[in-house]
């Protein structure tokens, strides 16, 4: 996943990356990422050809054993520099390996130093090759960021599990490879004056749907149509995507700087965690494509997206035979052309046409002549003017039950002529006056593996020799061999940087490598490279835009010139009425939400007075000022009035005086007085004598809390002397009883005490700005009736109280429910709380799972019964409070669960070919017996006395038989498949020459000029007689498998060894090939059975952990 580093603390608001806030150590990013370089002062000059690059190689031994947090490899050099690898074994406070290249002498450098790398970071897999995990990246590092890569690079889970291949004898291997590349500086750089375009922002990880809309945006046909689907000035653009995208094409089109996407993000209803999520790039493509072809219905512009993406083909099914076609008419908006096997786009499209024979047992039924040979194949009947091709550089591997990404070599030309060869792609009703030759206008680029990685695009806008990169926010000018030859992709030879230490040249595979091609048709170009301008686009969508640039300067002037002036924030009684019970509980008001004034810092103190005066229609005598002041106990609280003295400077200097932080805000609260008419008279005068209280009123009934007036009190006099004023602002009788609280602090926790009415003021220790709470006096036996009888109590809750958001563990986006609760609930309360609102008798059935606030999913292990103290515990995740919690209803109390090991086990039938999957659960000190046990009261035997085995399947390899004294505690059914079988009697009658042996089936594939061994299908156990041909065993293959005489002699049969077969032929012995018996790695040695995988796939997965690395992708307006 691509995220940009934060952006500069003084942009524009607008412009605010949505990267996830971390304060993970040592400033690692917490998430992959693919920076936009910076550039510090000085510039170290670095070759701009031919840039120094490298390969290292880390060996880590005894690696479970590494007990540091960080851990280095050796200095590495290159490009002159020194470099080395900085792994956490354990994760930076992530559940994954972080890994990063680090600058090993960044502390000796010279001041202002900077180096910009290109570089990728590997952990090997030593089973094979190519499931080693490899990231690539790019960044400038500095003294700021001398290190970078990525937090999440692969789960620890995988990365320890020893059936992976990663770790191997405890032995973990890393690699690096490094070009450093030419520093351009960053900062500076513009993408207007430099090339006339400009870019768009990445908003975390967008820059796949970036490059997509620079390419149509550059589509000037495209963007007319857009600039004329009809819009209101009441529209909102977060609301509706066509007013969102004209905003943005106008922008890109009259901007001077990078454009936000937001807006069009929100308009698909995106929240910022799908603007998270890496999409699939083609099909946000034809979802957008979709949205707006519905949009234009019943417009002006009804059609568009039709008449310049839509092609045709026609399907058809042709009988040799008899006379007898089946044609049907199908539409596209792009195609999908292989990668795998084809060196250019022409091999594509011939593979595309390539005719298929249906014949043998595949006959086609034609309607009225039964089974027949026919001809099956796909032929053009017309192509659009703007024609997407869609590479599949991505494909799911079977083995691994997971996407792979092609990086093999393919080549696309500049112009592409799809009439060649007497127009071979065309169907005969195809309109042959139709010239279908087509030039190249853009290639979007994915540069990365299959989990993440970085998008971009080359265009040429116009169709000249003049190519650009569009890269986010940066538009550079490239000259045409960037833009079609390097991103061929395959692999590239680099010269080694040791020539005397190691003459051969390594092999660099490009990672970065075209993945869609754009091509406009010659003869539809000048219809379609149009001129757009002003006029095109609607009055009232300039105005509005043109108004959002003003506020925009407006924006960036206020804060040119906020050092000129002073915001002054001005409270009063009845803001303290509106907040208090409402918006805050302690405390007295949120000044973020009273009425500012910008004042010029210059301007005298009794002039701003006159502006109050003529915002409240108070008179400038009436009016008295208190400043606000923080006090040790972290309480803000009105201090003292200001002085007349004071109230004679400027704004500027009273804030000074006022506060010592360097900001600009100068905080009051304006007292005013009311006579008995409601109209302001003067203030009393104030002595030392006289303090200010502020007074609110608990309700225990109705659990309400208001602010009800303030008074001034001798410190000399008594609470008691002003009770009945007190009952007078709550609506009281004059007499009624009434218990006093002073609110002294809420953090960290809260302190409120009862105040002795008989004590004076001063014996209470009360100054001006304290506060008082109070409530109508309870009876003892009253007291129970009530959750929170007194204010203590109340504002504890309050403190404490915490809506807690859940969301069932099967459906973890959604919430299901919310429940109001307090942070020191304990484990019981809070299972208690979730069964009752489930209807559910046992609470002990509850089992919860905490949220991950960086990846938004539920943390992988769920909270152990009674495994913390408090709600705040199960919301804590490293240093961020989360509200969400995940509930799971369990069929038996967790505590028991606890006990037991569950295992799932696919039990497959001796005689039926099904695999049916049973849930096992028995106390953990249970053994690999008693799981068999278990199984045979619940699976059908072909015969009552039918032996079973349990065996550990991963990958269609057979890794284990489980002894039946092993401890079931330590077996792990999380990576692979745990199965159950009868044991054959031929297996039980073992003689002393006979050897059991590895079956598996598999077929072969050349990726980068390798041969690779794919294994798939259900391994199984032969037993094999001394002196027994491959001849003999096959018929017994034959037999066990049921397979058709026909399909079955096209199989192959082959000796393997660690992966390299050696075939054998009928007459072979094959037993002695297979000398040991029970060695480690015997799952290395088997018999292979070559053929085609074409049996359907199992309902099951052969890995239970199964990762979804992709969103679909959902545009929901």
């Amino acid at each position: 996943m691509t995220v940009m580093t934060p952006a500069p603390v003084d942009q524009q608001e607008d412009e605010e990356m949505l990267v996830p806030h971390s304060d993970l150590t040592d400033n690692h990013q917490p998430m992959e990422v693919a920076a936009q370089p910076e550039t510090a002062s000085t510039v170290e000059n670095q070759p701009v050809e031919d840039p120094p690059s490298s390969r290292f190689t880390w060996k880590i031994e005894n690696f479970s054993r590494l007990n540091t947090k960080k851990h280095y490899s050796e200095v590495f050099p290159v490009g002159g520099f020194k470099w080395r690898i900085l792994i956490f074994p354990k994760g930076n406070n992530v559940d994954h390996l972080s890994m990063y290249l680090d600058v090993a002498d960044s502390a000796s450098l010279p001041y202002g130093w900077s180096r910009y790398a290109q570089f990728s970071l590997a952990v090997v897999n030593q089973i094979h090759n190519k499931y080693s995990i490899r990231k690539d990246t790019q960044h400038q590092f500095n003294a700021r960021e001398s290190d970078w890569g990525f937090t999440s690079f692969m789960p620890l889970g995988e990365l320890y599990d020893p059936c992976r291949g990663y770790l191997v004898n405890d032995t973990l291997i890393v690699e690096a490879e490094v070009i450093v590349r030419r520093i351009v500086d960053y900062w500076t750089y513009d993408s207007k004056k430099e090339t006339g375009y400009v870019g768009l922002k990445n908003q975390g990880a967008t820059c796949y749907m970036n490059s997509l809309l620079q390419t149509l945006y550059h589509i000037p046909y495209f963007r007319k149509a857009v600039y004329h689907m009809p819009t209101t000035e009441n529209d909102m653009p977060s609301g509706s995507i066509p007013l969102a995208l004209q905003s943005l094409f106008y922008k890109l089109q009259y901007s001077d700087s990078s454009v936000a996407t937001k807006e069009l993000t929100k308009s698909f209803g995106w929240d910022t965690y799908d603007s998270f999520m890496q999409h699939d790039v083609q099909e946000l493509n034809r979802v957008l494509c979709e949205k707006l072809e519905d949009k234009m219905k019943g417009t002006v512009v009804e059609g568009t997206i039709q008449q310049l993406f839509e092609g045709h083909h026609m399907n058809y099914i042709e009988c040799i035979n008899v006379d007898y076609k089946s044609t049907r008419k199908e539409s596209f908006y792009d195609l999908q052309l292989d990668v795998k096997g084809c060196r250019d786009v022409y091999a594509s499209f011939d593979k595309y046409v390539e005719v298929e024979r249906l014949e043998g047992d595949n006959k086609y039924q034609a309607e009225q002549y039964g089974l027949q040979d026919a001809k099956k194949g796909v032929l053009f009947i017309d192509f659009p003017p703007v024609l997407q091709l869609q590479l599949k550089r991505f494909e799911y591997d079977f083995m691994r039950d997971t996407m792979v990404k092609i990086n093999d070599r393919y080549e696309f030309p500049l112009q592409l002529d799809l009439d060649r060869d007497e127009g071979k792609y065309l169907s005969p009703e195809a309109d042959r006056s139709v010239r279908n030759l087509y030039t190249l206008h853009s290639v979007l680029v994915h540069s990365g593996g299959v989990h993440g990685g970085h998008y971009y695009a080359f265009i040429r806008p116009t169709l000249s020799d003049q190519w650009y990169k569009f890269d986010d926010e940066r538009v550079t000018k490239e000259d045409m061999k960037r833009a079609l030859e390097e991103q061929y992709g395959g692999e590239e030879e680099l010269p080694q940087t040791n020539p005397g230490f190691n003459n051969t040249p390594f092999k660099f595979t490009k990672y970065s490598n075209a993945y869609m091609l754009v091509y406009i048709r010659e003869s539809d170009k000048d219809k379609i490279i149009c001129n757009v301008d002003e006029k095109d686009i609607a009055e009232h969508l300039r105005e509005r835009l043109k108004k959002e640039q003003e506020e925009k300067e407006h924006k960036k002037k206020e804060k040119a010139e906020a050092h000129l002036y002073t915001i002054i924030k001005v409270a009063r009684d009845d803001d303290l009425a509106e907040q208090i019970g409402k918006d805050i509980y302690f405390d007295l008001v949120d000044h973020d939400k009273v009425r500012s004034f910008r004042i010029q810092k210059q301007t005298p103190f009794n002039v701003f007075k006159e502006e109050v005066s003529k915002e409240y229609g108070i008179p400038i005598q009436f009016q008295r000022f208190w400043l606000w002041a923080k006090r040790q106990n972290h309480t803000y609280r009105p201090n003292r009035p200001l002085t007349p003295l004071e109230e004679t400077q400027s704004v500027g200097a009273l804030r000074e005086v006022s506060n010592k932080a360097h900001n600009a805000e100068l905080k009051l609260f304006l007292e005013v007085e009311l006579g008995l008419d409601l109209r302001p008279i003067a203030p009393p005068d104030k002595t030392k004598e006289d303090i200010l209280l502020f007074f609110k009123h608990y309700d225990p009934e109705k659990e309400e809390l208001h602010f009800v007036g303030r008074l001034f009190v001798k410190s000399t006099g008594k609470p008691i002397e002003i009770l009945s004023k007190l009952n007078k602002m709550a609506g009281y009788a004059p007499d009624q009883e009434i218990d006093l609280y002073e609110e002294i602090k809420f953090e960290p926790s809260v302190m409120c005490e009862p105040i002795d009415k008989k004590l004076t003021v001063r014996a209470s220790q009360l100054e001006d700005g304290d506060i008082i709470c109070f409530q109508k006096s309870l009876p003892v036996e009253s007291t129970e009736q009530f959750r929170y009888p007194d204010v203590p109590s109340f504002l504890e809750y309050v403190h404490n109280r915490q809506v807690v958001h859940f969301r069932s563990l099967e459906k973890p986006k959604e919430d299901d429910f919310c429940l109001e609760m307090s942070r020191l609930y304990s484990y019981d309360d809070v299972v208690e709380r979730v069964a009752q609102k489930l209807d559910l008798d046992d609470p002990s059935k509850i089992r919860l799972t905490s949220h991950n606030c960086y990846s938004q999913q539920p943390k992988p292990q769920p909270i152990k019964y009674r495994g913390v103290d408090h709600l705040s515990d199960m919301l804590i995740h490293y240093n961020q409070t989360s509200d969400i919690l995940y509930y799971e209803v369990l069929d038996i109390p967790l505590p028991e669960l606890q006990c037991l090991k569950t295992l799932k086990v696919a039990f497959h039938h001796a005689t039926k070919d099904e695999v049916v999957i049973h849930t096992i659960r028995l106390p953990k000190q249970s053994t690999v017996g008693d799981v068999i046990n278990d199984l045979k009261t619940k699976v059908e035997l072909s015969h009552p006395n039918a032996e079973l085995r349990l065996l550990e399947v991963f990958y269609h390899k057979i890794y284990k038989i489980f002894p039946p004294n092993e401890k079931i505690e330590n077996i792990n059914d999380q990576y692979w498949t745990l199965r159950a079988e009868e044991i054959p009697e031929e297996e039980k009658n073992l003689g002393p020459n006979d050897r059991l042996i590895h079956v598996y089936h598999f077929t072969k594939e050349t990726a980068q000029n390798q041969m690779q061994i794919l294994n798939f299908g259900e391994p199984f156990f032969l037993v094999i007689r001394e002196g027994e041909t491959l001849a003999e065993i096959k018929v017994r293959v034959q037999k066990k498998l049921q397979v058709p005489d026909e399909e079955f002699a096209k199989w192959k049969f082959a000796f393997l060894s660690l992966g390299r077969p050696e075939y054998l032929q009928d007459s072979d012995i094959v037993s002695g090939r297979f000398q040991r018996r029970d060695v480690y790695g015997a799952w290395e040695q088997y018999l292979g059975l070559e053929h085609s995988d074409n049996a359907p796939k199992r309902a099951y997965a052969a890995n239970q952990n199964r990762h979804t690395f992709e969103k679909p992708v959902k545009i929901y307006n």
